[in-house]
């Protein structure tokens, strides 16, 4: 409580979105379901994906798709039935849920990173450095890695205080916006979000950034015409999505509140919230010989069936 004469906020309320942003919002959110679902299920079914990049890039999927569902189906409800509150709780909720994601993609982005620079600059030890054992190991890491970052967020959170007002000029609760509604002291919650954020942000840029060197040194290398340009598309292909993610993210999350626009906010929460998880399966699918070819074989297979 920030004084006697102020009652806790109970719920909040967020100004979501007009109807043409709904349209969009809905066209986006079924094809991030159809794409994510379509790559896991690709992945799993055709032996020759059985390896530590798509086994990475099926859990960036799975990923992508609970992040979709963290606010998505909510979102489309409010809309339909004329609603914009959301609880306290609920609000507490989708931001742990929210925070917990966006964090374990960064990590696995950087994973995949580091399993292309064992692959293309010391292929002889790839089979034996990315074992499925360390592979797991690797993915549990970035699950407990999201899990307790989003935890850090969500306590200092708790901490706070909110006794109005309530309105969130938002569609989700996201951290910023929250910790502007707050009527008690922020700047512990605020520091700890700079400085985890920043931190982790940092660290698995720079494992994707000094990944990415030795790899470009290996390319340049490669004799072979046909290696280079499989090395080079495989790589094009992840520095797309590390960008997509890191620069909107970047932008909201990683800057103390004296830099801070809300306006600027929500432009970067809907290119990482709705489109990145969107285009991840379309960027890797179309720029991957081997997923292509995945596909036509299980549309091959559904054919003879039928």
């Amino acid at each position: 409580m920030a004084g006697g004469n102020h009652s806790m906020v109970t719920q909040f309320i967020l100004l979501e979105c007009s109807i043409p942003f709904f349209t969009a919002f809905r066209v986006i959110y079924v094809l991030t379901l159809v794409r994510n679902l379509r790559m896991i299920v690709l992945i799993r079914v055709d032996p020759r994906l059985h390896t530590p990049m798509y086994f990475f890039l099926s859990n960036l999927s799975v990923v992508d798709l609970c992040y979709s569902l963290v606010f998505a189906p909510r979102m489309l409800v409010n809309f339909l039935v004329g609603r914009k509150s959301i609880s306290y709780s609920a609000c507490i909720t989708q931001h742990f849920s929210f925070v917990m994601f966006l964090t374990k993609e960064g990590f696995l982005l950087a994973l995949m990173a580091y399993d292309r620079y064992v692959a293309i600059c010391n292929p002889v030890l790839y089979t034996a450095v990315m074992s499925k054992r360390v592979c797991f190991r690797l993915v549990a890491s970035s699950y407990v890695g999201g899990l307790v970052n989003s935890l850090t967020h969500t306590y200092g959170l708790l901490k706070l205080s909110f006794c109005g007002p309530n309105v969130i000029s938002h569609y989700f609760c996201d951290t910023n916006p929250l910790l502007k509604l707050a009527c008690s002291d922020n700047y512990i919650s605020e520091i700890l979000l700079v400085m985890f954020s920043g931190i982790i942000a940092t660290s698995t840029l720079l494992i994707v950034i000094i990944s990415y060197l030795y790899i470009l040194f290996s390319i340049l290398r490669i004799h072979s015409a046909t290696g280079r340009q499989k090395a080079f598309s495989t790589s094009a292909s992840h520095l797309t999505a590390v960008t997509m993610l890191y620069g909107p993210v970047s932008l909201s999350h990683i800057q103390p509140s004296s830099t801070y626009s809300l306006e600027q906010e929500k432009i970067s929460a809907v290119f990482y919230t709705l489109v990145v998880p969107m285009l991840n399966p379309l960027i890797y699918s179309l720029r991957n010989k081997e997923v292509k070819d995945a596909l036509k074989r299980v549309i091959d297979w559904k054919n003879i069936l039928s």
